[in-house]
């Protein structure tokens, strides 16, 4: 399904088979389960499918990405990026589909959307301890992710009452 307009769109990317990658579709998962409202807001689980994130923005009149990151931080530290941040997004030349990052989607999403690209993005990337292969979320990695499961619902909370 992609956005609506008005919608708030909630991304979030990552394999749940890698440890903390997981994190983006596990926190989809934890507002799925805390609820969300009836109308306005949608919980995408955008796993590893990079293209398909720029598909479930069409229209949407706010998006938040959550995501994993590996800066060498110390688990758990968030790094919230606004949408400002985001005008100087890579090239899309030479890319393939095993190289595509949120940033990637976002880029492609700009190109291929154009005037149903979204004006508000912000993204949420969490620092990961570990991406092995069936590992859990990290404690650190997961006290992150309900804090950011708060900030994601204070701005949906938000757009929805300017409605």
């Amino acid at each position: 399904m992609e956005g609506r307009a008005g919608d708030v769109v909630v991304i979030g990317c990552g394999n749940l088979l890698r440890g903390d990658d997981a994190v983006g579709p596990t926190l989809v998962r934890l507002l799925w389960e805390q609820g969300i409202p009836d109308s306005g807001v949608l919980l995408v689980d955008g796993g590893t499918a990079g293209m398909d994130v720029s598909f479930k923005m069409r229209g949407a009149r706010k998006v938040v990405i959550v995501d994993a990151a590996s800066t060498g931080s110390a688990p758990g530290t968030i790094f919230r990026v606004p949408a400002a941040e985001l005008e100087n997004l890579p090239a899309l030349d030479g890319l393939h589909s095993h190289a595509f990052r949120w940033d990637h989607a976002l880029a492609f999403g700009r190109w291929l959307l154009k005037d149903e690209y979204p004006d508000d993005i912000t993204v949420f990337l969490i620092e990961a301890a570990t991406v092995d292969f069936g590992a859990p979320l990290t404690p650190a990695v997961a006290a992150a992710m309900e804090y950011v499961a708060g900030e994601v619902r204070a701005i949906w909370e938000a757009e929805l009452a300017r409605r």
